[in-house]
């Protein structure tokens, strides 16, 4: 079967006045287990996405959170910064970005026609998270149309707490694009697609990429991990 989607939004990242942001007060998803692996990213040009911790110094989020949306010029690593399990006022650790390993199929395309399928980039901490304080997620590439799995993200309305949207079906997937029932906010971008089991660590499946619209259906996209995520992760080391 064909996969007809069309881009709505060439990305969810968020601009906004970061100190405003830390005056939402609402509960987040605590009760998640290793939810303090993810974090939100602060980037220099006012805007912020969601990354998740895959190794004590790697951050996993989406490629297009590194580009500044008004020029399309990548932006320096070191602009970047990792407030890993933010909550209100508080991080379990900040750290800033020293690398950043964009998928090398990935180019940056403007609002309208958000490429997909390769939005994946990895970011190197200037130091490591011990894992005591936080341990980092568990990638799978398992998910598959049909599966249920979960958003972690901050956003527009939660940019200081992560709300968990905990019901999102695979409509579809072809290649490493991944079609979700579950409509997310800006400021999603990056944010971890997790396959949740009762008693189980969360599992990252998958990176959210785009708003989108498959047919009349309004649909949130998503890139399935696969094994290229390994050498970026390389790259970056």
């Amino acid at each position: 079967m064909k996969l007809f989607i069309a881009a709505m939004a060439a990305c969810l990242s968020l601009g906004m006045p970061l100190g405003a942001a830390a005056e939402d007060a609402r509960p987040g998803a605590t009760t998640l287990d290793g939810w303090e692996a993810v974090g939100r990213l602060n980037i220099a040009n006012g805007n912020i996405c969601t990354g998740a911790l895959v190794a004590p110094d790697l951050v996993l989020t989406a490629a297009h959170c590194l580009f500044d949306p008004r020029t399309g010029a990548q932006v320096a690593p070191a602009s970047v910064w990792f407030e890993a399990g933010l909550s209100g006022r508080q991080a379990v650790a900040l750290r800033q970005v020293v690398k950043a390993v964009v998928h090398p199929q990935y180019r940056y395309r403007p609002a309208g026609t958000h490429q997909i399928g390769s939005d994946l980039a990895v970011l190197k901490l200037d130091r490591p998270i011990s894992r005591s304080r936080i341990r980092p997620l568990v990638m799978s590439q398992d998910a598959e149309r049909g599966d249920t799995l979960g958003v972690l993200s901050y956003t527009r309305k939660r940019a200081s707490r992560p709300g968990l949207e905990p019901s999102c079906s695979v409509l579809a997937r072809r290649s490493r694009t991944l079609v979700l029932s579950c409509l997310v906010d800006f400021g999603a971008s990056g944010s971890p697609v997790l396959e949740m089991r009762p008693g189980l660590p969360p599992r990252l499946v998958s990176v959210i990429s785009a708003k989108a619209a498959m047919g009349k259906r309004r649909v949130t996209i998503g890139t399935a991990l696969d094994g290229s995520l390994r050498d970026l992760m390389r790259r970056a080391g």
